[in-house]
């Protein structure tokens, strides 16, 4: 099907990801048009997306595009929105990447704009398993929301939620690949020192993953009755520690975030 042209406003991680995962997902756009200042971090994103139609441009360029995407962390939204603002198309629609900016105050920001709409990306979005999040501004149609749909859908999971839900989302999705990856690396690289073939020991670890996140939500079984089917628990002393540092970092992080 046929795609909205898209603009960009900013160039960074956020925008690899959406690049990257349409690419992978073989969507064509008309042309991404990225507003971002910084030559190193756009040659970034030319090279994680090389058969996407990206160019650079300017704020107002990327403002007349049918949708506007503000990739930049929350501090920089004021600026991004404010840099738009009257510049937009009557029939654009703008959506944030950012938690804690919330639809009225992005509005607000865009001096009256009201057709907008948030999204929490997550980096798995790249590889087309993403779990991205929406919440819609009322001024959206149907028709509106499917545009945004068809962009997004190609790239994983999009859960139509709440908006007062998204910054919990944030932390749990956005965030959370984060907390496993360091201790997946490591359980991988262990592995390997023990024999197994890096490919072996990669596609272990993936399907022991999986399987046991399905357990803890799909069997019939409780929390306890499932973390009591393996007797051995080498890390059994750290799990104060693991639990520890998600109950002490997460909460306040939250409530940083949170409007």
């Amino acid at each position: 099907m046929s795609h909205p042209s898209i603009g960009l406003i900013g160039g960074g991680r956020a925008a690899r990801i959406l690049l990257g995962g349409w690419q992978c997902a073989g969507v064509e756009l008309p042309q991404a048009v990225v507003c971002e200042t910084d030559d190193a971090t756009f040659a970034a994103l030319v090279a994680a997306a090389p058969e996407m139609a990206v160019v650079r441009g300017d704020a107002g360029q990327a403002a007349q595009q049918a949708v506007v995407v503000l990739a930049v962390h929350p501090p920089q939204v004021a600026e991004a929105a404010g840099s738009i603002a009257g510049q937009l198309d009557a029939e654009a629609i703008v959506v944030s990447l950012a938690p804690k900016v919330t639809l009225a105050k992005l509005q607000d920001l865009l001096g009256g704009f009201n057709r907008v709409a948030r999204v929490i990306p997550n980096a798995p979005s790249l590889i087309r398993r993403g779990f991205n999040p929406v919440a819609w501004g009322d001024a959206l149609d149907d028709d509106d929301r499917q545009t945004i749909r068809a962009l997004l859908r190609p790239l994983g999971e999009l859960p139509e939620v709440a908006e007062e839900t998204l910054e919990a989302y944030a932390i749990l999705t956005a965030m959370g690949p984060t907390y496993f990856w360091p201790q997946w690396l490591e359980l991988a690289a262990l592995a390997q020192e023990f024999g197994l073939p890096e490919d072996d020991a990669w596609h272990a670890l993936r399907a022991m993953t999986i399987g046991a996140v399905e357990m803890l939500t799909s069997s019939r079984l409780s929390a306890e009755q499932v973390v009591d089917l393996i007797p051995v628990k080498p890390l059994a002393d750290f799990e104060g520690e693991f639990r520890g540092a998600y109950r002490s970092r997460l909460p306040a992080l939250f409530d940083k975030i949170h409007p």
